[in-house]
């Protein structure tokens, strides 16, 4: 039994804090609003992201970021990834404790991965930092539907405590060492994603998605070897599962919101009707950048960010890759 803190209680943090408890570790779920607080400790629902979810009973909240994190061995961060930085500045994390981030992003403007900006402002060794990604859907997760994860980090040492910590009768990871890979997988995906909720909204069927998750795949290797990743990496669960659950389910956030503007609705008027957070939005740039630092072709990436510029209009996205000169499959 491990002592550890989720900080951040929306869909994600919410599930796997509901998911550790399953193990019996002592946990304690941070959320910002006292008000959410006080409904998980008294009445055991989150009703802004589960409200029809009983969590467990000797799951406790708290909202002073501080106290949540009082002795705790683990530290999980499950706060959004444009929101990471500014969060790990106003909190003092534990002394030795290992901390893991959930985040799937990359940073706008610095174009770094999450465990990058919690060693820039933290200085924590990379020793003691871990990244949990893979096809994660949470309310999956959270109804305990049978799922596997991949747990990658620096040090083996700690890739293997963080395995164990997670590992459930119905939450299987896997660990992983290519901290890069399974980071830019898990951020990237988001973006293609978002294409094929574009298609969909517009009513094109599987030979679409297929295409798009395909080409989007090709994508994601070329900057993944180019940046120093292990092309093995994107073939596991960090890549290729992790895209195809984000691309193909109702469940995901960037696909709904790419079928939201396939329909017609602006990105303004998406983002001010949910809480929920498609990362892929503002990631898009970050990727784009990064594809333009390291010279690599992105071709659906670049549609996407077009799209949520509004430089494009969404029904020009699958017209203006379609309409690209004709390549090998391989380039």
């Amino acid at each position: 039994m491990s002592t550890v803190t989720v900080m951040g209680s929306g869909s994600w943090g919410t599930a796997m804090a509901s998911t550790l408890c399953d193990n019996d570790h002592r946990v304690t779920l941070w959320a910002r609003r006292p008000e959410v607080c006080s409904k998980i400790n008294t009445e055991h629902r989150n009703p802004d992201y589960f409200p029809d979810l009983i969590l467990p009973d000797h799951l406790s909240a708290e909202s002073d970021p501080s106290r949540a994190m009082a002795d705790a061995q683990f530290v999980v961060l499950a706060v959004p990834s444009q929101t990471l930085r500014e969060n790990l500045g106003q909190w003092r994390l534990p002394d030795n404790a290992i901390v893991v981030s959930l985040a799937k992003g990359v940073e706008v403007g610095t174009g770094m991965r999450m465990s990058e900006v919690i060693m820039e402002v933290t200085g924590i060794s990379p020793d003691r930092i871990a990244v949990l990604t893979g096809p994660n859907l949470s309310h999956e997760i959270a109804a305990r539907q049978p799922a596997a994860a991949v747990v990658a980090s620096a040090r083996q040492e700690t890739a293997i405590a963080v395995q164990q910590l997670f590992h459930t009768a119905t939450f299987r990871p896997y660990t992983n060492n290519d901290v890069l890979g399974c980071e830019l997988g898990g951020a990237t995906k988001n973006v293609i994603a978002l294409a094929v909720g574009v298609a969909a909204g517009m009513g094109y069927g599987a030979n679409s998605a297929a295409s798009l998750i395909t080409r989007g795949l090709a994508e994601i290797i070329r900057l993944g070897e180019a940046m120093g990743a292990d092309p093995h990496t994107f073939s596991g669960l960090a890549g290729i599962g992790d895209l195809v659950a984000t691309c193909s389910s109702p469940l995901s956030r960037n696909r709904t919101f790419g079928e939201e503007l396939g329909r017609g609705r602006t990105v303004g008027e998406i983002s001010g009707s949910t809480r929920q957070v498609a990362e892929g939005v503002k990631s898009c740039k970050s990727i784009k950048a990064l594809a333009d630092r390291y010279q690599v072709e992105m071709p659906i990436t670049h549609a996407v960010c077009a799209v949520i510029d509004g430089q494009i209009a969404p029904d020009a996205l699958v017209q203006t890759l379609l309409a690209r000169a004709a390549k090998p499959e391989r380039y």
